[in-house]
Order: structure tokens, then C-alpha cells, then sequence
């Protein structure tokens, strides 16, 4: 009988999370038997649950989600390069009963991006949101090389920490430019529950892509609203499958089939 791994992702909310049905596929592809399950935890159970669920001799990684990226630090025992600067992570992978903590949401996002045939390279970035999502992404936005990135937040002390953060390697503004954006990243929830507060329209024109980090089956508000301006909108659910597979081959060193598993998603 073939070795079942255990997997899963935590967080919470997370009944919403498309990550079982996915690594599910993953598996089937390379055939590799897993138990890949989501777990609501709390931040009070956080760090106990980790360690009963690596007492399993059959646990092989967990994939961590909102609220937990950097609470979840604290739980391994190494971490990468990226997820060190960072201070955040969405992977755990044990080897030799070693924990190691990966971030793979930037890297899914920019393979996302490179699919879709969008390149960030000298382009006018306006990022919306400035809590866990966007800087667990904005590492590799940065090493792309746009030309300019700004901010906007409700918060504007949020936003101006992670200037200050990332001042070393590129101007960050907190401010809206005057000129046209290439491409509108959202990283704020509000694009997902309804409660999204839209740009002035007159930044954009129907050349800029919309890119929400969120994703939804029904559609997020963000993408509803960045439709009437242009044709190139996208949800998130193109990077929630890119840093998945990342993450699988984190675990197993084999890279699946992105391609199939979003095809299967679309016909949910």
C-alpha cells in the first residue's frame, strides 16, 4: 500500500478555500496519495495545532492563509530567503523532522502574471490594500521592475510602513499619480466581501489590466467594477493555482499541471 501524506491549509475563514480541491488534483496528476484537508484554526490554537499536526508520521507540509501568515513564523524552524525579509509564510515543509518555512505567493503571482502575457517591467503600478496580501507579494513585484509603484490604503500609516520597508529597493509612493496606470493590483478584502471603494476612474482607461488577489467562483467586486473600464480583468484564482504548485513541488520536487486544474476549476 502506497504512503498517504497529510496535508492541509489553515486559516480562517476557510471554508471558502479551493486548496483541497486542488492539491487533490495535483496528486492525482503525479500519483501521490494525500489526505489534504482545511482546517479552521484559530491565532490562540495556532501554534499548538502545528505542532500536534507534525506529531503525525504521515504529515508532510501545511499551507498557511489569512490571518496566519507571520503569526505562523514563529512554528518553523527555518525559513527561506524570502520568507526571512518577508517575516511571513504559506508553506510548511518538514524534512528530516525539520520544519521549513516557504513563501511562494509572490513567486504565484508573477507565473500568473507571465501566463496571462502581462509583463510588470516599466510599468505605472497602483496597489490597493497594504495589509498581509499585498506584502506577501510585493517582494516580487518590486524584483520585476516597474517603473513606479504607489499605495493607496485607508490607513495611510499601513501604507507607509511598507515604503519604508521597501524604500531601499524601489521609490514607493503613498500618493495617486496624475498619469495613466498600467496595472491595479487589489489586495484589500473589501474587493471580495462588497465594501470595495473604487479609484477615481479617470487613473485608468480600457489598456489598464485589473489584477485582484482575491478570488470568488461568483466574481469579486473589484473585478465587477474594473469590468466597466476595461476588458483585462482577472481574479485571483490564476495565482491561488501557480503558488499551490509551487508549494506541491516544495513538498514532492515535481512541478503539476497548472492548466488542467483551472480548466476543471472554471467549470465549478
Amino acid at each position: 500500500m502506497s504512503k498517504i501524506y497529510k496535508l492541509g491549509v489553515i486559516g480562517a475563514p476557510i471554508d471558502h478555500s479551493l486548496s483541497p480541491f486542488i492539491h487533490s488534483r495535483f496528486g492525482r496528476q503525479e500519483n501521490i496519495s494525500l489526505d489534504y484537508r482545511a482546517y479552521k484554526v484559530s491565532n490562540i490554537e495556532l501554534k499548538s495545532f502545528i505542532d500536534e499536526f507534525f506529531s503525525s508520521k504521515s504529515a508532510k507540509g501545511l499551507n498557511i492563509t489569512l490571518p496566519h501568515k507571520k503569526n505562523a513564523v514563529a512554528a518553523v524552524d527555518k525559513l527561506s530567503e524570502e520568507a526571512s525579509f518577508l517575516e511571513a509564510i504559506n508553506t510548511i515543509n518538514r524534512k528530516a523532522n525539520i520544519l521549513y518555512g516557504h513563501s511562494t505567493d509572490g513567486d504565484g503571482l508573477i507565473k500568473d502574471l507571465n501566463e496571462k502575457s502581462i509583463n510588470i517591467k516599466d510599468k505605472r503600478i497602483l496597489i490597493i490594500g497594504a495589509g498581509a496580501a499585498i506584502e506577501s507579494v510585493l517582494y516580487k513585484i518590486i524584483n520585476a521592475k516597474p517603473a513606479t509603484i504607489s499605495i493607496l490604503n485607508r490607513t495611510i500609516e499601513k501604507a507607509e510602513i511598507l515604503q519604508a520597508k521597501y524604500m531601499p529597493m524601489i521609490n514607493i509612493s503613498t500618493r495617486i499619480e496624475s498619469s495613466i496606470y498600467d496595472l491595479v493590483i487589489n489586495g484589500s478584502s473589501a474587493g471580495l466581501t462588497g465594501e470595495f471603494s473604487p479609484p477615481d476612474k479617470n487613473l485608468f482607461n480600457n489598456d489598464t489590466i485589473f489584477y485582484d488577489l482575491n478570488y470568488s467562483l461568483n466574481g469579486t467586486s473589484f473585478c465587477n467594477w474594473a469590468e466597466n473600464i476595461s476588458e483585462n480583468s482577472y481574479d485571483g484564482t490564476g495565482m491561488l493555482i501557480a503558488q499551490a504548485a509551487l508549494s506541491f513541488y516544495e513538498w514532492f520536487g515535481v512541478m503539476p499541471d497548472t492548466k488542467k486544474i483551472a480548466n476543471e476549476i472554471s467549470d465549478l
